[in-house]
């Protein structure tokens, strides 16, 4: 396990947030050194911690942009000697996969891919992932609605609706 400043960790938090950072205005935000800031970001991407960065967009406001999220659920047999490893390995090779969990409970992992539509993604599931050795079954969730993602709101709206109640 890698072991982190106080400060580092603040950066990664300041990363974790925002994004990518000027340097120089993380510098003055943490208290550090420009140098520092830009040494710390080398050594989190040479530990393999700092992976890349990305945008959150809501796409469903976005009017040429059509398609679907799928969660798909996936119980396996894992591998003697490899567990789950092996299997997890063939699924993330796969372009359509975004992400890819090893979960508790009923399932076992979870697949989570963009397709353009139902279509494609039924597609996925019956020619690719179900005809995985290791694959038993799949249970497939569709994102109807985000409310909420990665800390962001997707509502804007600050207005609280509830009811007031007076004593």
């Amino acid at each position: 396990m890698i072991v982190y400043t106080d400060k580092q960790l603040e950066l990664l938090e300041l990363l974790t947030q925002n994004g990518p950072v000027d340097p120089v205005l993380a510098a003055q935000m943490l208290n550090l050194t420009e140098d520092e800031v830009l040494s710390s970001l080398e050594t989190f991407k040479q530990d393999g911690v700092l992976l890349g960065y990305t945008a959150v967009i809501d796409w469903q406001k976005i009017h040429a942009h059509h398609g679907v999220t799928a969660f798909i659920d996936v119980k396996v047999t894992p591998k003697r000697g490899r567990g789950f490893d092996e299997v997890a390995e063939r699924i993330h090779r796969f372009p359509e996969v975004t992400s890819l969990y090893l979960m508790s409970g009923a399932y076992d992992l979870q697949v989570v891919l963009d397709g353009k539509s139902l279509q494609e993604v039924s597609q996925f599931v019956s020619e690719k992932l179900s005809t995985l050795d290791s694959v038993i079954s799949t249970t497939t969730h569709f994102r109807l609605k985000t409310y909420k993602h990665d800390g962001v709101l997707f509502s804007q709206d600050d207005e609280d609706k509830r009811l007031k109640v007076s004593p």
